[in-house]
């Protein structure tokens, strides 16, 4: 597709399409998600550290079978068929939370749905733009902003109908919010690029092996670098969600702020906060001065920690005491900064680099790492009932720190990669000169 192609709001069609399919399956993955710690806890009665090993395996599942289906996206099914049949099962789970008996069966059932929809979706970015198109370089931040206003809306209504009606109203919801993804994905397909179908043989790639070989090697060190960073950024809808039961005063006046409803100001931040990143970043460019992919990363990850670092001392100063919920505000905008620097180059950087005709496949495994960074977020976040809060969030700080660390020992490396990449997706002739 090429820039005169009819557009909304400056973008191709094809990506309101994608933005809005992926808002509303966010809405409901973040929905269920916004519950599903205080449910097991509350309602199931199941104890702090198995609900937080049971949330970390239920997420880290849900970002692991994305690198099958991927694979079945890429060689049998085709990327628009493995999203409809993957939000399909989605909402079936969803609705089966409604139920206490089929509680695992749902969540097998999600994570299942959501190793096709995941991958899929994302990797028809690439295919409404031509390699020169500008617009291409801000496409996945716009994307983002999709999921963030369905993780905004989720707790605001699943978390209110859930904490306030009835857990299984939030589930619900959820449900219904799969369905309206999948509605707006069936009925937008025509603005959806056509797919040559899949193939089950090895895509041919001019690249030499050694070339392919040092990609992959290097997509796998960024992806274990994302893998220390979850386990610190996960924790935000897990032991912060603890905390903010447990050690924030959440009365504003006479009013007592529903617990749920601060896991939506991470998303709202998002929304706020990408036009005001998109425009320094396009200023940047302009000048000359844009930062490369690892040191805008590394820098999220820096910001990341400086947040926790933020709550260790509020948790700390605090002590016995419950913390003002304004602390928690400032938290949540610091975090979400450095969110936006770190998660969404980390996509776009997976899908440019990407084999020919292994989009998903490599798309889904950028959502292996946040597999392992879930599982790890498990493991650290069950350590939060033998730690006190302050000591909790300065692990979480340091974690955060290491990650940075070795995002940028791969500044160089990556830049040289991509560099290699955008020449290879140049026209012929374009090409030939950029190597002569």
């Amino acid at each position: 597709m090429t820039a005169a192609t009819p557009t909304w709001f400056g973008q191709p069609r094809g990506l309101t399409i994608l933005f809005l399919t992926e808002m509303w399956s966010q809405f409901s993955y973040y929905g269920m998600r916004t519950l599903l710690v205080y449910y097991m806890t509350k309602q199931l009665l199941i104890g702090q550290e198995k609900a937080s090993f049971i949330y970390g395996t239920y997420t880290a599942m849900a970002y692991f079978t994305p690198i099958f289906g991927g694979v079945l996206a890429d060689r049998w099914l085709g990327n628009k068929r493995a999203v409809t049949i993957g939000a399909a099962v989605m909402a079936a789970g969803h609705f089966m939370m409604t139920f206490e008996s089929l509680f695992y069966v749902a969540l097998a059932l999600i994570a299942l749905g959501n190793g096709l929809f995941l991958p899929s979706l994302p990797s028809q970015i690439n295919d409404l733009y031509t390699p020169e198109d500008p617009r291409r370089g801000w496409a996945y931040n716009v994307y983002y902003v999709g999921i963030n206003i369905g993780g905004f809306l989720a707790p605001l209504v699943c978390g209110l109908l859930g904490e306030f009606y009835g857990w299984h109203w939030g589930f619900g919801a959820a449900g219904v919010g799969m369905l309206a993804g999948l509605c707006i994905y069936l009925w937008g397909g025509r603005y959806l690029p056509k797919q040559a179908p899949p193939k089950r043989e090895a895509v041919p790639n001019a690249r030499p092996k050694s070339m392919q070989r040092s990609t992959i090697l290097l997509l796998i060190a960024i992806g274990f670098a994302v893998t220390i960073f979850r386990g610190s950024y996960e924790q935000v809808g897990n032991t912060v969600a603890l905390w903010t039961d447990s050690g924030v005063d959440r009365l504003a006046g006479q009013t007592l702020i529903p617990m749920t409803w601060f896991q939506s100001l991470n998303p709202l931040l998002v929304f706020l906060m990408t036009p005001i990143l998109l425009a320094r970043w396009r200023r940047a460019a302009a000048a000359g001065r844009q930062q490369s992919s690892m040191r805008k990363m590394a820098l999220g990850a820096l910001i990341v920690g400086a947040a926790y670092l933020l709550l260790a001392g509020v948790a700390t100063a605090a002590d016995l005491g419950r913390a003002h919920w304004i602390w928690l505000v400032f938290f949540f905008a610091i975090f979400t900064l450095g969110e936006l620097y770190i998660l969404p180059t980390g996509l776009g950087l997976f899908a440019r680099l990407a084999p020919v005709g292994f989009g998903a496949t490599t798309v889904a495994a950028w959502f292996l790492a946040i597999f392992s960074g879930s599982l790890a977020a498990g493991a650290v976040g069950a350590l939060w009932s033998t730690l006190a809060p302050g000591r909790f969030f300065l692990l979480l700080s340091l974690i955060a720190a290491g990650a940075a660390a070795l995002l940028l020992s791969l500044d160089g490396i990556t830049r040289r990669t991509e560099q290699r990449r955008d020449i290879e997706s140049l026209p012929s002739g374009v090409m030939q000169a950029e190597l002569t």
